[in-house]
């Protein structure tokens, strides 16, 4: 027993210990990272046979690289002689290319496929060295969406099962032929789930970024997808450009530059969802579309314009996407434990990930990419920014905005006066299912592997 038993999380209460007490985070160092599939590189990272990226978390060292045109594997990045990192996760953002690893403290050499080359002087072991003795120490690896995923447990969940269904329902986005615009990373001084937490709901959209709700119906629906969760608006699929039924009525008797305004806001705000050709297009409306169309055609007009621009750039568009299934899709996922995602533009993803700063259950170190869909050769030079203040980061203002209300949670929930959480049922549905299935994983990995999705939860009259 871990002390911390899932019963206590409810639809609607998550208790302040998962936030706060090292004891909850010393259970995730020895039964949540070691043994669940977290996201580690993009391929597109490790182009080349020999190219090789390296994903930290806490005190494990994963080192990711590519065997070959079509194989990746990935090692604890950790000589077997005396423990020497075989690369440094500290230079050239832990990135580099190799023939072979080579230790640098005493000259051992490993081949790509991690089996021992080389131990210097050998004969003074005679007979100690078992075969396998000297070889790297092997990790899972998978590839789903343009990633490569790591676990270090041999007994794991296969990948695509873990993934189920979220893979499923998104496959057909073809992440995988996303490119990142900019990427950034910044420590919170926060936990990791409770910097996690604010990007799995749009609840706070309402206070947290009001000025959303000139162009956003927000109001929300979410649901456990087993150990996932999904996230979406309520009124509508795909983007819910509305005005939000929370600030006056006010007439829209051009939705074309209402829809334009929409676009400046979401360019300058988020700097993501929303590429250059999207945001031409809004242009394109004017004049290819009557002043007095209704919403619903300008909209529709917009996703043409969209499609039509990304197969002329070359940069194309997943073909066998339909309506029905981009609705089923949703709008946010989150995918257990570390990993979100918001994917309702096709061709402009904005993704996250969120995992522990070092040994630290204060702080957590936010990974943010942009992606878009650019033709092939046209991709820009991204530089991977990392900041230990967000401040100094040139965030949109969409994320300062997270930004200064995450560390006031996390002070605020120390009070004797607060007792945990009370998400909404209905529109934090994911945040009490994510907390819910942590607890039951730290338990036993493979409690939830056959759990499916809930049941879409009715919205309620208001």
């Amino acid at each position: 027993m871990t002390g911390f038993p899932a019963g206590e999380v409810r639809d609607d209460f998550v208790p302040k210990a998962d936030f706060l007490d090292r004891r909850f985070h010393e259970l995730e160092k020895e039964n949540l990272w070691p043994k669940v599939w977290q996201a580690a590189c993009r391929l597109e990272e490790i182009p080349e046979p020999g190219d090789y990226a390296t994903y930290d978390i806490i005190d494990d060292s994963i080192v990711v690289v590519r065997r070959g045109p079509d194989e990746v594997a990935a090692y604890h990045n950790a000589c077997p002689h005396r423990g020497t990192q075989l690369v440094d996760p500290t230079e050239n953002d832990g990135k580099g290319s190799i023939r072979e690893f080579l230790c640098p403290f005493h000259g051992w050499r490993f081949g790509l496929d991690g089996r021992n080359v080389e131990v210097v002087d050998s004969h003074d072991w005679g007979g100690c060295l078992k075969a396998g003795d000297t070889d790297l120490s092997p990790v899972q690896a998978g590839i789903w969406g343009g990633w490569v995923w790591i676990n270090m447990d041999p007994d794991c969940q296969p990948l695509m099962e873990f993934l189920s269904p979220m893979a499923e329902m998104c496959e057909l986005f073809e992440f995988d032929k996303l490119r990142p615009a900019w990427n950034k990373s910044v420590v919170v001084q926060a936990n990791w789930k409770t910097v996690l937490g604010a990007f799995t709901e749009f609840y706070h959209v309402q206070t947290t970024h009001a000025q959303m709700l000139t162009y956003t119906d927000d109001y929300s629906t979410s649901r456990g997808m087993g150990r996932h969760g999904w996230i979406s608006y309520a009124a509508s699929s795909g983007l819910p450009v509305s005005r939000s039924p929370r600030l006056p009525p006010k007439e829209v008797p051009d939705f074309r530059e209402y829809l334009y305004e929409y676009a400046e806001q979401f360019t300058g705000d988020l700097q993501a969802m929303m590429t250059d050709r999207a945001y031409q297009a809004t242009q394109r409306l004017r004049t290819e579309v009557p002043a007095d169309a209704p919403p619903g055609e300008v909209l529709g007009k917009w996703a043409g314009f969209i499609y039509e621009a990304a197969i002329e750039s070359g940069a194309g568009w997943p073909d066998r996407l339909t309506p029905e299934y981009i609705a089923a899709s949703g709008f946010d996922w989150h995918v257990f434990p570390n990993t979100a995602f918001l994917h309702p533009a096709i061709e402009a993803v904005l993704w996250y990930r969120f995992r522990p700063y070092v040994d630290d259950h204060q702080r957590c170190l936010m990974d943010v990419w942009s992606f878009e869909r650019f033709a092939p050769g046209t991709e820009p030079e991204v530089e991977h920014q990392t900041f230990a203040d967000w401040r100094d980061g040139d965030f949109p203002l969409i994320f300062r905005q997270d930004f200064l209300n995450i560390p006031k949670v996390q002070r605020g929930m120390k009070s004797r006066g607060f007792k945990g959480g009370r998400p909404s049922p209905v529109q934090e549905r994911a945040v009490s299912n994510f907390h819910r299935a942590l607890r039951r994983f730290l338990e036993d990995p493979h409690s939830d592997d056959d759990l499916g999705p809930e049941p879409q939860v009715a919205v309620p009259p208001s």
